[in-house]
């Protein structure tokens, strides 16, 4: 045979061979061999969704994760929505949070954002008993979510994950919090490329969260300005805790998913979301406040450990506290009047030095039990309220023009420039009429109060 005839037939001969270990490796083939948990025939649909060749291997050149889903309840619609919602669940060792943080998503919106939305849930945990009873719950207590398109709740079996133990310990974590967290940025992973094009947006959430009214009104508000000023943004945060209210283009969906999953041992997912963001040159984080979403969970996914983590610029909603009329004798400066530290938004208090008994009141239109209280002053650590009492008071009374009550409680005292309390009705159970700030030292310098909020039986979150 002919030197030249030779190689031809051994180039032919690797190019067969490397062809044939490509189609292998990204088969169904290769994947099917894989041995499949035993799945009750209720939860056996399987479901391939791979992102377009339109939106990934023609645009971006790169090759789709090869992701086998089984969708356990519900379907997308075939009309792409306004957002897609994302959030994985697992097994909790004390309790889930999964049904509240549904309620909340669709009763805090109307009729009109909740044919704009749609949430998707990955089951993310290999307990089939667990994700069977999950399912039902689902199923029994969103089945209007379900036939509308609104809710999909998927599953993606343990043999596509690739290894979560015995890997590199990055920041001397210990074992086990590695493997949680990396498997955790797999789980993102695979949510966030089956969501690519269901909607224009995505919404990056956790299960243990409750909602503002009417988020997607106001988070579209806030999108269409930053395009009507041209302004580019990667990532939107409506919520300043973990990969909590991170908001993406769903063009990028594709990309940030390959990104979790190519570093899914590095390092926590919330950070990977930072250096992401990064890539795609937003370099300083885009917070946008008032919070719309705000955690609820009392316990974390991790070993069930305590987990007290709360956003204090979340606002529930336009009234989220009662209606009531505010005094302060504190000179007032320029615009800033008392009643912007009771109304829900970024506006604020700013008065100039206050004396001792200087005062801000807020007389509540009708009497109620309140159940929790945060007080902020103070902005950039200048003008802070350095020594003030919190008290309630009931029997309104009009004095000096003014309403006031005629009688106060202490209920504590601002440290730091700030106050909280909660569960207060355990200790103070009759209704209350005014909620009063007193100075009880006075200062030189001048006084922001950011932000006064309350709960109240009637108003705190189910």
């Amino acid at each position: 045979m002919p030197p030249r005839l030779k190689k031809k037939n051994i180039f032919l001969s690797l190019a067969l061979l490397i062809s044939g270990l490509y189609f292998i490796i990204h088969s169904d083939f290769f994947t099917s061999l894989r041995p499949r948990n035993s799945v009750p025939n209720e939860l056996s649909w399987q479901a391939e969704r791979l992102v377009s060749k339109e939106s990934w291997v023609e645009q971006g050149n790169q090759l789709p994760l090869n992701v086998s889903y089984e969708l356990l309840a519900g379907a997308p619609s075939t009309q792409q929505r306004y957002l897609s919602i994302g959030m994985s669940s697992i097994k909790r060792t004390k309790g889930s949070y999964l049904s509240p943080t549904l309620k909340s998503l669709f009763s805090q919106s109307s009729p009109e954002e909740r044919n704009s939305m749609v949430v998707v849930v990955l089951l993310a945990d290999f307990d089939v008993n667990w994700k069977v009873d999950t399912v039902k719950e689902i199923k029994k207590e969103f089945p209007s979510e379900l036939e509308q398109g609104q809710l999909v709740v998927l599953h993606v079996p343990e043999y596509v994950y690739p290894p979560i133990r015995g890997i590199k310990r990055n920041y001397n974590d210990a074992e086990d919090r590695v493997s949680f967290r990396s498997k955790q940025n797999l789980d993102y992973s695979f949510l966030i490329h089956y969501c690519a094009g269901l909607g224009r947006y995505y919404l990056q959430l956790e299960d243990d969260v409750f909602s503002a009214k009417n988020f997607l009104t106001t988070m579209k508000r806030h999108i269409e300005t930053l395009e009507a000023n041209r302004k580019t943004w990667a990532m939107l945060e409506f919520s300043a805790l973990g990969y909590i209210g991170k908001l993406y283009k769903s063009t990028d969906l594709p990309l940030l998913a390959r990104f979790l999953f190519l570093f899914y041992q590095e390092m926590p997912c919330d950070w990977l979301m930072t250096h992401f963001r990064e890539l795609l040159t937003q370099k300083q984080p885009m917070l946008i406040k008032p919070s719309l979403f705000q955690h609820m969970g009392t316990f974390s996914s991790f070993q069930g450990t305590y987990n007290k983590l709360k956003d204090k610029d979340f606002e529930e909603g336009l009234y989220t506290n009662p209606l009531a009329d505010v005094y302060s004798n504190m000179a007032t400066y320029q615009q800033f009047h008392p009643k912007l530290a009771w109304d829900p938004g970024e506006d604020f208090f700013w008065g100039r030095s206050p004396e001792i008994q200087s005062y801000l009141t807020v007389v509540f239109r009708d009497p109620t039990v309140v159940t929790g209280i945060y007080v902020e002053t103070g902005s950039g650590g200048k003008d802070i309220l350095v020594s003030a009492e919190v008290r309630l008071g009931h029997d309104v009374i009009t004095k000096d023009k003014e309403k006031t009550c005629k009688e106060f409680q202490s209920v504590g005292v601002l440290k730091e420039g700030r106050f909280e309390i909660q569960e207060l009705d355990k200790t103070y159970s009759s209704l209350s009429s005014c909620l009063m700030i007193k100075v009880t030292a006075g200062q030189m310098d001048w006084v922001i109060i950011k932000k006064i909020r309350i709960t109240t039986k009637q108003s705190t979150p189910v």
